[in-house]
């Protein structure tokens, strides 16, 4: 089983996005982080962080492997839950399309506090 963290960070003096991702597989980390160029709205970031995350899981892990992923954004697990987003309708199709490749992924809201991985590492990638 493959743990799959995401996050974003977004620097509202900037307009500067990125995404942190963290993969845990078997007690070892992958550690990565991207900027988001020409993203300074945070819920769309947090959603590109998410598919940037599971194309890393895709690319790393293959489809077979049992995913759970997990995120502190409300309104990505949200739209993951209810394959909608009012907001961001071409993103949340994206999303979901990605997560149905998989063999098994389980979703997961957790609260930032224990996100702190992929949040360092998306707070790394604004600097």
């Amino acid at each position: 089983m493959v743990k799959l963290y995401t996050d974003a960070a977004t620097n509202p003096h900037s307009q500067q996005s990125s995404a942190g991702i963290l993969l845990v597989d078997n007690g070892q980390q992958i550690q990565l982080k991207f900027p988001l160029p020409d993203v300074s709205d945070n819920h769309q970031a947090e959603f590109l962080a998410a598919l940037i995350g599971l194309k890393e899981c895709r690319a790393r892990f293959g489809l077979t492997k049992p995913v759970f992923f997990y995120s502190d954004s409300q309104i990505v697990i949200d739209s993951l839950n209810k394959n909608y987003s009012k907001s961001y309708p071409d993103l949340c199709h994206e999303l979901c399309r990605a997560c149905d490749q998989f063999n098994l992924l389980v979703n997961q809201w957790l609260p930032e506090k224990e996100n702190q991985g992929a949040h360092n590492l998306a707070l790394q990638a604004l600097k």
